[in-house]
């Protein structure tokens, strides 16, 4: 009976390469938002001569939202993988980034909300440029939207903070 354990174990344990397709999908979604940032780029440069300020501050917005977003990707398949799949052999890696290799799963998830609450709030400071435009209800929705995001974030904080708090105070 032991062997068969071992076996199932083995197996269970392999089963963690079949996320590497999705990491090569998100590579693949990271190529396609290359696409769009250098589409988005190429329709800012001509309002940069032409468009009033608050049209180039939303062009510049944008551009960054794109970032924000790759960067998000980045943090997920790299820190993803080296949690859930295999270590990367940081050694041969001269450039290798300094986060990478530390990152767990509480700060993994800390990144990933800050991202997502920077990413919102670029949005709403999108929003707030055209906020002539919005009715208020539309204008509600987004505040709540990001106030979510925010307060999800604070929350995720507290519940690693009481977690970490009771491992280190736990009785021996």
């Amino acid at each position: 009976m032991k062997h068969v354990e071992t076996q199932l174990e083995k197996f269970l344990f392999a089963s963690r390469w079949l996320l590497v397709p999705f990491y090569l999908g998100l590579v693949l979604a990271l190529a396609l938002l290359l696409v769009k940032f250098v589409k988005e780029f190429v329709h800012f440069v001509p309002l940069v001569f032409t468009a009033e300020g608050g049209d180039v501050i939303i062009g510049v917005l944008t551009l960054v939202d794109v970032v924000m977003v790759a960067n998000l990707l980045i943090i997920i398949v790299f820190a993803g993988y080296e949690n859930f799949v295999s270590r990367f052999d940081a050694a041969s890696h001269e450039d290798w980034p300094g986060w990478m290799g530390h990152v767990g799963f509480a700060e993994l998830k800390m990144k990933l909300i800050g991202s997502i609450v920077a990413i919102s709030g670029i949005e709403l400071l999108k929003a707030f440029m055209h906020v002539e435009s919005l009715t208020n209800e539309q204008l509600g929705w987004k505040v709540g939207i990001h106030m979510t995001f925010v307060l999800s974030g604070v929350l995720f904080a507290l519940m690693d903070r009481i977690s970490a708090d009771k491992k280190g105070h736990a009785p021996e």
